[in-house]
């Protein structure tokens, strides 16, 4: 049995949620550094800044905007996340979560994970869209409560199979791989990048895996999609800096919003 703390504020946000139809929504995504584009191809639009949902966490990264939008995309109700909190600004696990475990417990049934990561495999043009179908959790801040149950893996084959038909679709390159979660904000030393290539990962990151985790737990079909925005540390032959990483998520984002927009019809597909 799931033991379920009090907490005021995920009940406060999801009351916020459930007032604005975010309940009705088939698929949400939660968007990552740069890549918050994606948010204006929303039909019927309506965008919602943090500050007014009671309860929300409000990031101070740059590239994150802040703002909750509800739309559709071919149809399908959706809700996009434009931007996130992360540990390294301070925030817990569970309140970097809480905007996830909202959605799960409204009965959103999809949710698609994105962010910008350093890529770790030499060969990788950059920059690149990796579709994540493992990671590897080393933000040393547990994201689940005692008496939640988590998945082996959080993201699932059927949301998968149809992200890797909606790059086909997309003429889009989608590579795979997993995805390693530090904690920041630093970036990655070359050593620790040398530990993540040993361990198997493809791609390094400050987010993502705390949010697969939670919402996994919470009974939503998780996929998760990097844009690989910069060889990491040790790869790069010139230092490494946040404007850096937003502007190769805006290079991206013709191509990251071409398949996201042919992910939602088979997603829903996957779904039912």
């Amino acid at each position: 049995m799931r033991v379920q703390a009090a907490d005021p504020e995920l009940d406060a946000l999801r009351s916020a949620l459930a007032e604005r139809g975010v309940g009705a929504a088939r698929l949400a995504f939660v968007l990552g550094s740069g890549l918050g584009p994606f948010a204006e191809r929303l039909q019927d639009a309506t965008a919602i800044p943090y500050a007014e949902l009671a309860g929300m966490p409000q990031s101070r990264v740059p590239g994150h905007e802040g703002r909750l939008v509800l739309g559709t995309l071919s149809g399908v109700p959706v809700v996009v996340q434009q931007g996130r909190v992360h540990l390294y600004e301070g925030w817990s696990a569970r309140e970097v979560t809480r905007c996830v475990r909202a959605l799960a417990e409204l009965g959103v049934p999809g949710l698609v994970l994105t962010n910008a990561a350093g890529g770790l495999v030499p060969e990788w043009e950059i920059p690149s869209l990796m579709r994540i179908t493992d990671h590897v959790n080393l933000q040393g801040r547990p994201p689940l409560l005692r008496g939640e149950a988590g998945l082996a893996n959080p993201y699932r084959n059927d949301l998968g199979d149809a992200m890797d038909l909606a790059a086909a679709d997309a003429g889009v390159e989608l590579r795979h791989g997993t995805y390693l979660g530090l904690l920041g904000p630093t970036y990655e030393t070359p050593a620790e990048v040398r530990m993540a290539q040993y361990v198997g990962a493809s791609a390094v990151g400050m987010s993502t895996v705390a949010e697969a985790q939670v919402a996994a737990s919470g009974g939503m079909r998780v996929a998760a999609v990097s844009a690989i925005t910069n060889p990491a540390a040790g790869i790069s032959k010139t230092p490494l800096n946040h404007a850096e990483v937003v502007a190769a998520g805006r290079e991206l984002a013709a191509r990251f919003t071409a398949l996201l927009e042919a992910f939602v019809p088979r997603a829903v597909a996957a779904l039912d």
